[in-house]
């Protein structure tokens, strides 16, 4: 599957919570940065598609804000539940921005985070 690379934020701009939603392509995309080191995530629940940039990152996992599940934030498996894994994308950084890779195919209908 092809991809394109976005850039995504400033490094140095990157906020201080260890967060960052943002839309990239046709993709909702959390970007985590725990002990320096950056992962890009679908920003669906693989649960109920719930957002999940509206729940915590904290002591490296990622709380779905719908139902309290919980994934690592450095591999996006499920270690709160037996929901299946976030979808990861590649990150890169390059002349002080950090950049993602999205699938240039759109989310499929299960892949779109519910919102409100």
């Amino acid at each position: 599957m092809s991809a394109t690379w976005f850039e995504a934020v400033a490094i140095d701009a990157f906020p201080e919570d260890g967060k960052l939603a943002t839309k990239l392509g046709e993709w909702n995309v959390l970007i985590v940065r725990e002990d320096g080191a950056f992962t890009a995530f679908n920003d669906c629940c693989t649960h109920q598609a719930s957002a999940l940039s509206t729940g915590r990152v904290r002591r490296g996992t990622i709380m779905c804000p719908l139902h309290g599940a919980r994934f690592e934030a450095r591999t996006g498996k499920c270690i709160g539940g037996a929901y299946p894994a976030l979808r990861m994308f590649e990150t890169r950084e390059s002349e002080g921005m950090l950049e993602v890779a999205v699938p240039d195919q759109p989310p499929a209908i299960g892949e779109r985070p519910k919102l409100g």
